[in-house]
């Protein structure tokens, strides 16, 4: 045989080998063992680390239904990493000091169960001696913020869900940059996917400024695309360590509604003053150490603390790390603890069905209970999906009203006109499980009192259980079928 006889029958030797290997890549008998390997390494996961029973048969069922791109599915966005992240870093932060004469002694009244299991729930004290002012929109908020920064002599620290570089933004960006300029420590730290996943102009100025900046779980490598589904929702401000503003209020200008943006948002935020600062302030810290890696500590951040008015408060964190259902449990508790009253303001409502259940029981035994919602939210397919779970409510003798446009953003519950939770989580599984989350528990008769007049105020249209019962079949379907992707709405 000739030289190139031998070197065409090796080539096509060579030829036919690789057609055969991508044959068997490609074989349904091999793509059949790979799946079963791969749902089989599904099923073990989700039977010990999920804790709830339909999340686990929910993602064996589609790892065993969907060949391949379920078990895909799961390794993306069935496991938390975030928490083992969580507890390796938070072993190496150091402690905060706190100030042990602004305490809250014991309460002697039917909610004392409720500031017990609060202690126990987040392993934070309440602190008295707090002064508490409530801001409408941007534009009560807006202007008390940016003025706090421009007046700060030590620190700033920013943490924001959403954070524009737009008409409003801007003003919080030059204020920002200014008082980096007067060598103030500042950090900013900005959501991930919030705040712009491809792009965010914010951060880019920032930086460009030299203001100390982060984006939350960010990163446009795909092994780490799991953490799209984990946001920080918190919205918090503090300044010098002495005061903070918090609340459900993200910083652009569909927030200024005296502008008449063409999609107004309205909101309420909050202004602490007094001993619980130092609570906000950590954690701020918390989340900064967990996306940096550095430390915050000092007087420059926490300084010694001194009574600026006579509410009692304390902060409540949630998220998919140690934190996990850490509100939705005080929210349970404070259910359970009610006597005449409870008022819940919310945009979105997608609770389980522990918080559906306990609504329920607490209109059965005479407990008042309004739920007050948006008549058309900023998702569709939450509204579709909120028409469901109300409807158990509705049958309890729950109230559910809605209010009309502009969109109210506002996150408000009180009980008994004598506690309120507020902040930055809403009622449904996703701030509950998978969001990071800051809320504030408070006792306070005039306080509370102010915000169940908000909450009262939007009561408009009342749902009725007619209603809900003449929808029509595709309407029921729809509103069905969106209830299934409750987890991730």
């Amino acid at each position: 045989m000739s030289s190139w006889e031998t070197s065409f029958s090796n080539s096509t030797d060579s030829n036919s080998f690789r057609e055969a290997d991508l044959t068997s890549a490609t074989n349904p008998a091999v793509v059949t063992f790979i799946h079963l390997l791969l749902a089989a390494g599904v099923t073990a996961h989700a039977l010990v680390h999920k804790r709830d029973a339909g999340s686990a048969m929910a993602w064996i069922g589609l790892a065993w239904l969907a060949p391949i791109l379920g078990s895909v599915l799961y390794l993306l966005l069935g496991i938390n990493r975030v928490r083992r992240r969580a507890m390796s870093l938070r072993s190496n932060r150091l402690a905060v000091r706190v100030v042990e004469q602004a305490r809250a002694g014991p309460r002697d009244d039917h909610l004392a169960p409720l500031a017990c299991a609060g202690l126990s729930i987040t392993q934070r004290p309440l602190e008295s001696g707090n002064a508490i002012t409530i801001l409408r929109n941007g534009d009560e908020a807006y202007p008390r913020m940016i003025a706090a920064i421009e007046a700060a002599r030590r620190s700033v620290a920013l943490s924001s869900y959403i954070f524009r570089a737009d008409v409003a933004g801007i003003k919080f960006i030059d204020a920002l940059s200014g008082a980096m300029k007067r060598g103030l420590d500042v950090r900013v730290l900005i959501d991930g996917f919030g705040g712009g996943y491809f792009r965010s102009a914010t951060y880019r100025r920032l930086r460009r400024a030299g203001v100390p900046v982060a984006r939350f779980l960010h990163s446009p490598l795909p092994w780490r695309m799991p953490f799209l589904n984990l946001r920080t929702h918190k919205k918090v401000l503090g300044v010098d360590g002495r005061i903070a503003f918090t609340g459900g209020l993200n910083i652009g200008a569909e927030n200024l509604t005296r502008r008449q943006p063409r999609r107004p948002v309205f909101d309420t935020h909050f202004l602490f003053e007094g001993p619980v600062v130092a609570q906000l302030i950590d954690v701020f810290a918390d989340d900064w150490f967990f996306a940096t890696g550095q430390q915050l500590a000092g007087d420059g951040w926490f300084p010694p603390m001194e009574s600026a008015g006579d509410s009692v408060a304390r902060a409540v964190t949630s998220g998919p790390d140690q934190d996990i259902e850490k509100i939705e449990l005080m929210i349970l508790e404070a259910i359970a603890c009610a006597r005449t009253s409870v008022k819940i303001m919310t945009p979105y409502f997608l609770p389980d069905e522990r918080i559906i259940t306990a609504l329920a029981l607490a209109s059965l035994r005479g407990v008042e209970v309004d739920v007050v919602l948006p008549e058309r939210s900023n998702h569709p397919a939450v509204d579709w999906a909120t028409r469901v779970q109300i409807g158990p409510l509705l049958a309890a003798g729950c109230r559910v009203w809605t209010h009309p446009p502009p969109f109210d953003h506002s996150k408000l519950m009180t009980v008994d006109g004598l506690w309120c939770l507020i902040g930055s989580a809403n009622w449904d599984i996703r701030s509950f499980r998978l969001n990071f989350e800051l809320d504030l528990e408070v006792y306070h008769a005039g306080l509370v009192q102010q915000v169940n007049r908000r909450i009262v105020d939007r009561q408009e249209t009342r749902i009725t259980a007619d209603a809900l019962a003449k929808r029509s079949l595709p309407v029921l379907l729809r509103d069905s079928a969106a209830r299934l992707m409750l987890p991730y709405l």
